[in-house]
């Protein structure tokens, strides 16, 4: 009874929310301030798109490793100890990366950086779901999305206003996470957790998800569900400055303003669909409805309307809207399974998907673009329509979690 009596806007839903912003901050201020940092660490006009690319991916190989390393940990040491020792590793990296002088550093940094973001939003999703009653769940994790989602948009004013300096951009990075950090003193850890200390069961054993058949392809579409929001990100809006000189000769498109009016249109989208789900009483139907939407969406992005530069910005928020569906997709993933692997999936199952960009980035680039000598439109196409097969055909065997009561435990069994 006393579970049913917490607010969506208690500590932890604002503190992991605050998290997010400072995740969402970081991950896309690279993207913002992406031509002015890496020329002015010794690349050059020529080296600008393969020089930014090795940094990118390295932050994300950092996104993908410290999410297993991190959700280990919150199964096994507790929610709390992640939301701490994460910060404090994105904040010492943040400040670091505002002294780079060669792209190796800048890597280096970055990778770092990404080690410590990737236990955010999966630590702070866990105590979300475990300390909201099932009726609330969906739309707290909403609000924490949509809350840190507007740190792309803060990260974007910073630059300009500090005359685009991005140095001070990635120190005032590492001050938020300090400020983070110390409020993060007042939050208590999740009961279900605590009640899992006095079990003697495996705790945040990851080699768990890949022992029992059901629960391996349980956790590969739980990951596959999520991977049109990083074609999305990673490669049309990312790379709108491209797709707009091709398209209509544009040589005037910021990236970092696309980015800007996406995550405007995603933190809408993200607090919006937990209202979906609350309406339908269901994940999945809501899930859907941003799916067509995203289709829709990357159609128009794709189409002759596609002409100018403002209608490039309009798409992109239109493309942004759709993938609003970021909290749905974490919240199903620590909904699908047990209090002793929730952490581990919950913050694994998102940095998978964004150390799945790598691998878009070689299809689209490396194979389709470079390989092939297919142009920009052509690899864009052919990468979406694979990414988004895969995505479908996850969907349709994911399971309906709204219902979902969480206080239960994995199991060992091995794969027959």
């Amino acid at each position: 009874m006393q579970k049913q009596s917490i607010s969506v806007f208690n500590i932890a839903v604002i503190v992991a929310a605050l998290g997010y912003f400072v995740d969402i901050y970081d991950l896309l201020l690279f993207t913002i301030v992406k031509a002015p940092s890496v020329l002015a660490v010794g690349a050059t006009p020529a080296t600008l798109l393969s020089d930014s690319t090795t940094i990118i991916n390295w932050q994300m190989t950092g996104l993908l490793l410290g999410g297993i390393i991190w959700g280990i940990l919150g199964d096994k040491k507790g929610r709390l100890s992640v939301l701490f020792g994460s910060i404090i590793l994105y904040s010492i990296a943040n400040f670091a990366t505002g002294y780079v002088h060669t792209v190796d550093q800048y890597a280096l940094c970055r990778f770092v950086a990404g080690l410590g973001l990737a236990g955010e939003l999966g630590a702070g999703i866990t105590l979300v779901t475990e300390l909201l009653p099932k009726e609330k769940r969906g739309i707290g994790t909403s609000l924490v999305a949509g809350i840190g989602l507007s740190g792309a948009i803060v990260a974007y004013f910073t630059f300009k206003l500090s005359g685009n300096d991005w140095r001070f951009c990635y120190k005032m990075g590492g001050i938020l996470g300090v400020f983070l950090l110390l409020l993060r003193i007042k939050v208590a850890e999740s009961g279900m957790y605590k009640n899992l200390q006095k079990q003697n069961v495996q705790k945040g054993n990851f080699l768990m998800f890949f022992t029992q058949r059901k629960r391996f392809l349980k956790y590969l579409t739980a990951i596959a569900i999520g991977l049109p929001t990083w074609f999305v990100i990673g490669i049309l809006i990312n790379q709108s400055d491209k797709f707009g000189k091709e398209f209509f000769n544009s040589s005037t498109i910021e990236s970092g303003r696309s980015i800007m009016f996406a995550y405007i249109a995603i933190a809408i989208g993200d607090v919006l669909i937990g209202f979906v789900s609350q309406y339908f009483k269901s994940r999945k139907k809501a899930l859907f409805f941003f799916y067509v939407l995203t289709v829709i969406s990357v159609v128009l992005y794709f189409s002759p309307f596609n002409s100018s530069d403002t209608r490039m910005y309009i798409a992109c928020a239109f493309m942004g809207f759709g993938t609003g569906f970021w909290a749905i997709f974490v919240t199903m993933g620590a909904e699908q399974f047990g209090t002793n692997l929730r952490a581990t999936a919950a913050t694994t199952i998102p940095n998978m998907v964004r150390g799945s960009l790598p691998l878009m980035n070689m299809l689209f680039i490396d194979l389709f673009h470079k390989k092939l000598q297919w142009n920009l439109w052509q690899s864009g196409v052919v990468t979406g329509t694979i990414v988004l097969a895969i995505t479908f055909v996850a969907f349709y065997y994911t399971e309906e979690t709204y219902h979902k009561d969480l206080d239960y435990l994995e199991t060992e069994e091995l794969l027959p």
